[in-house]
């Protein structure tokens, strides 16, 4: 029953997962036709597809098995009988067929004569491209060639690095319309002069094994393409020119089409941008927009693609897809490569350095603020689950105390579970005043009285740290000076006279989109940045100003924080 229940789980989850949408026009005819789906419609069942469709009375998938062929006469008369063949048809006699899977090979029965033609589209999730050739010779197989029958290339040319599929030995036929018969499937005799349409399914009796698609080798450093989910932020995809000649590919940024009823929205176009060698991005987050790459003869190029989280301006958890057409400069293929990610909140651990450049002077006649160099300071925020950030001076990452000790975040190492205290991980930050949590509330604790703003992109946050002038952290308190002694040998301080009260007003303003120097593949959602503003009094008589940038990295995804007392 559990494993039942989890396969259903699955199933369900599998039906209802995003995707990357693109709508194909098949042209048919009466009779017997062949078609190759590219893309996935496995979202609904044949009869769901092919309801408004009344002329498509059977739909016939080729499943290729290299171990055992059964076939009546030939493969190019199909047998329900037969577990090549998965079947659906109309009048409800055969129902084998549930599915309409991705890079597969179909049959399509049509009413009518072939002198009837029909144009039906249908609405698929793009994929990868793949291809498996099975040495018994019994290959019904689609190619991803150019997307303009104008432009279509000859078989010969597309298989000019595979040619064992048109050799003088090999016989290969298509679907023309009409009953099947001698003339349907038909021979193709000149490869020379054939044209390869992306949308059939071609036999080839070549008996060989492989797993040939195109002359361009495309291969995406993720099996589902370019993924990003919700926090990946860099993709690889090598290109393998299999041809003795270079060849230029360009890549073009297409739009996804509206999802299938039932299906996740899309809320816009992936924001892909690509990492060219010379350290600057090319961005493809716009329909058409395009980059190129040369690859030389039988060589290999790798390419690197990142997102730029910065300009998905949906609400959380927002879907958005799109496409990268490959596409070479002869006019051989057009591979779409599906491309997904979806908003994530900024919820987590985020730790890094503010750099201050700037100090305001006090001296008399000196207006300038540069520093001779930087210096850093290291910074700890938390934001949780509900939007909460709080500054903090130490926080600890490691298992918890309370069980079950799964992983979290917490302020105190009384916090973390002690028979697994040496694998956990204690992040500090030393300029700060000790076991503070500083989320702008007031309280017993933690006597900060200001505290506004958010943490997101394009907003500012506010926090205020109050230093009491008998504090142990503060500048003015050292128990081995002589000096504090409150001006009458008191071993009690008085504030005002030998130590003050002192507060640092910290402001971080996000920046929207990268700034210079700050690389825009996992700008918010991996690495936040912007300006850093502080003000400091209680040092002197009058306050002083310090300037600079602030970069923060996020190094755990845990919207939870353990305020361990």
């Amino acid at each position: 029953m559990k494993k039942t229940l989890t396969a259903l789980s699955s199933l369900l989850f599998a039906a209802a997962a995003p995707a990357q949408w693109q709508s194909i026009t098949y042209a048919l005819k009466g009779g017997w036709n062949s078609i190759y789906l590219h893309g996935d419609a496995s979202y609904a069942p044949p009869a769901t597809l092919f309801a408004n469709y009344a002329e498509i009375l059977e739909v016939w998938r080729w499943n290729p098995n290299p171990t055992q062929v059964q076939f009546t006469t030939s493969p190019q008369i199909p047998s329900a009988g037969t577990p090549e063949w998965s079947v659906w048809k109309r009048d409800g006699s055969a129902t084998s067929l549930s599915q309409m899977l991705g890079q597969s090979a179909y049959l399509v029965k049509c009413s009518g004569t072939a002198a009837t033609t029909y144009s039906r589209a249908l609405v698929q999730r793009a994929l990868p491209p793949s291809a498996t050739w099975v040495r018994s010779g019994a290959n019904l197989l689609g190619f991803p060639s150019a997307l303009s029958s104008s432009v279509y290339p000859t078989f010969s040319s597309y298989f000019a690095t595979f040619p064992a599929a048109t050799a003088a030995n090999t016989k290969i036929y298509k679907y023309v319309g009409g009953d099947l018969s001698a003339v349907n499937p038909l021979q193709i005799f000149s490869p020379t002069t054939e044209t390869l349409d992306r949308n059939q399914a071609y036999w080839f009796n070549s008996a060989v094994v492989g797993n040939f698609y195109a002359p361009m080798e495309i291969v995406p450093s993720l099996g589902a393409g370019l993924d990003f989910g919700r926090s990946a932020t860099t993709i690889t995809v090598q290109l393998r020119n299999r041809s003795a000649v270079g060849t230029t590919v360009t890549m073009t940024a297409v739009a996804s089409a509206a999802a299938p009823s039932g299906q996740t929205a899309v809320t816009g176009l992936v924001p892909l941008t690509r990492r060219n060698s010379d350290g600057s991005e090319t961005a493809l987050g716009t329909a058409g927009a395009a980059t190129s790459q040369f690859v030389g003869p039988n060589a290999s190029v790798e390419l690197s693609f990142g997102i730029n989280r910065a300009a998905m301006s949906g609400a959380t958890n927002a879907f958005y897809a799109s496409l990268l057409r490959f596409v070479d400069s002869s006019n051989l293929y057009e591979i779409s490569m599906p491309a997904a990610a979806s908003k994530s909140s900024l919820a987590g651990l985020w730790v890094g350095d503010a750099l201050v450049g700037g100090v305001e002077s006090k001296a008399a006649g000196s207006s300038g603020t540069g520093t001779a160099q930087t210096y850093a300071l290291r910074y700890l925020i938390h934001l949780d689950d509900g939007g909460t950030a709080r500054m903090l001076s130490q926080v600890y990452l490691g298992s918890q105390a309370a069980a079950p000790y799964s992983l979290g975040l917490c302020t105190r190492e009384s916090g973390l579970y002690a028979a697994e205290k040496a694998s956990a991980r204690r992040i500090v930050s030393a300029h700060l005043p000790l076991d503070r949590v500083l989320d702008g509330v007031a309280d017993a604790a933690n006597p900060e009285p200001v505290g506004s703003g958010s943490f997101a992109l394009g907003a500012t946050l506010v926090r205020t740290i109050s230093t009491p002038f008998n504090d142990p952290t503060s500048p003015f308190v050292h128990q081995y000076h002589p000096d504090h002694d409150n001006k009458s040998s008191s071993a009690t301080l008085v504030s005002g006279q030998e130590s003050y009260d002192l507060t640092r007003a910290i402001s971080f303003n996000f920046a929207t989109t990268p700034p210079s120097g700050v690389s825009a593949t996992g700008y918010g959602t991996s690495v936040v940045a912007g300006n850093y503003s502080e003000v400091i009094t209680g040092l002197r008589k009058d306050s002083v100003a310090v300037t600079g940038t602030f970069t923060l990295r996020r190094v755990s995804e845990l919207g939870t924080l353990n305020l361990t007392p």
